[in-house]
């Protein structure tokens, strides 16, 4: 209960996800990293919030106003996710059905067409959303969809890690109960606010399916990667109800 209440837990979750100026923590342990994990999706909020400076002020103009939102998320982000989704594709792309071609590719620093296509489709699909989203004046999604994304990772930490790294260490934390408080909590805004959005759990789970059918774990990158999915994805959900 006490590490609870422990200042040192949303910071490192502030900064490990974002680029965010915190205090500084002089005595860091690896198990406040893991321990973290707790304010994810409280960190996702903030950034929904954030995101929600530029996309409602220059709702007038949506094309604008979607690139800078864009421009925004990247850049509070450190493009983190995105990184990851670019290993993912690289490692799905050069492997070959072999699982040690794939993760030494995950490893690999450089970047391969699998990856830079990847970014590019990314980027372009979320430009389009968020373009629909501010169209639509859909203010609670845009600050919901961050939170659901990186609750996202309470689910799919549970699959066995494929190598030692950032998932095996998010491992060692065990949350459940925890993690479905937050989807209480998330269902709850979402019902009130955005009802479509109460379709997201299902969006996380359906990823966790995948990794496990195709990888039968997940690493680090998986993470991340994951959380770039679920944006889109959610964002997606968004344009295709509001077409409906």
């Amino acid at each position: 209960m006490r590490a609870l209440f422990d200042w040192r837990l949303p910071v490192l979750a502030i900064q490990f996800l974002t680029r965010l100026p915190t205090p500084q923590i002089k005595q860091f342990e690896p198990r406040l990293l893991a321990q973290s994990l707790g304010w994810f999706p409280a960190v996702g909020l903030l950034i929904g919030s954030l995101l929600l400076i530029p996309a409602y002020t220059l709702a007038h103009e949506p094309w604008l106003a979607a690139i800078l939102t864009l421009l925004l998320w990247v850049w509070v982000t450190g493009g983190l996710h995105l990184d990851g989704l670019a290993d993912l594709s690289d490692g799905l792309g050069a492997a070959h059905r072999d699982p040690a071609r794939f993760l030494a590719v995950l490893k690999d620093p450089h970047l391969g067409s699998f990856g830079v296509l990847s970014l590019i489709l990314q980027l372009a699909l979320k430009l389009i959303l968020l373009m629909i989203c501010i169209r639509q004046q859909s203010w609670a999604a845009l600050v919901l969809i961050p939170a659901w994304a990186r609750s996202g990772v309470y689910c799919w930490q549970t699959l066995p890690a494929l190598a030692p790294g950032m998932a095996e260490q998010f491992g060692w934390q065990k949350t459940p109960c925890l993690g479905w408080l937050w989807w209480l909590a998330l269902t709850g805004l979402s019902a009130w606010l955005s009802p479509w959005l109460c379709g997201a759990l299902l969006v996380i789970v359906g990823y966790r399916y995948w990794l496990k059918q195709k990888l039968g774990g997940v690493t680090g990158d998986c993470l991340g990667a994951g959380i770039e999915v679920s944006e889109s994805a959610l964002l997606l959900l968004l344009a295709l109800t509001a077409s409906l």
